[in-house]
């Protein structure tokens, strides 16, 4: 493998150990709405699970479960097909840094959404459930009476429980939106001067 593919892949492969690595272990020495705490009640890992999205968001039924766990697997697809485009044309390393980041979280919770109901035998293949233990409730109160829509309902930042693969891709999302004009820079071709033209006569 060229030097240059190492690197992505490499950081892509140890951020898929880590979450793995943390996901099994929650799994095997918690129980299910366990917290334990770190940060007092500001930062906790809370065990829980979730049948679809990052974060806890999720679609309906069997068949939703379904066609979610297959989506991610071509979306990975073509994640890994782009960050191997960019790294062959020598895109910003920026930008190759950010789509690894994507791509292992993306396998991170494919992960458990292929092989976890089959590994831990509660479900067929494609069927698993996203381990999460991540909370941190930072802020929470209530919105005034006077506020639309959510007037007097309680609020709290921030409710999901995520993993470090909802991390991973998080991040590389975030950061491919503040730098793209950086990553995606083209070169503006320089206006011909006056002069440089050679006037036949």
């Amino acid at each position: 493998m060229k030097a240059s593919y190492v690197k992505p892949f490499l950081v892509a492969l140890l951020i898929i150990v880590a979450d793995q690595a943390l996901k099994i272990w929650v799994r095997n020495n918690m129980y299910m709405g366990e917290e334990i705490k770190f940060l007092g009640d500001k930062g906790m890992l809370h065990y829980t699970e979730n049948n679809g999205m990052a974060f806890g968001m999720e679609l309906g039924g069997e068949l939703g479960k379904l066609a979610l766990t297959l989506f991610r697997i071509v979306a990975v697809g073509a994640i890994l097909y782009g960050l191997i485009h960019f790294i062959k044309h020598k895109y910003h390393r920026g930008l190759i840094m950010n789509v690894a980041l994507i791509l292992a979280g993306a396998i991170g919770n494919i992960i458990d959404s292929t092989f976890y109901g089959v590994i831990y035998n509660y479900a067929p293949i494609f069927h698993g459930r996203v381990v999460d233990m991540f909370y941190f409730p930072l802020i929470s109160g209530y919105f005034p009476s006077w506020f639309p829509i959510w007037g007097g309902q309680d609020f709290l930042f921030f409710r999901p429980v995520f993993n470090i693969a909802d991390s991973a891709i998080s991040v590389g999302v975030i950061l491919i939106l503040i730098f793209q004009k950086t990553y995606f820079k083209t070169e503006e071709p320089e206006p011909a001067s006056p002069n440089s033209e050679v006037v036949e006569e």
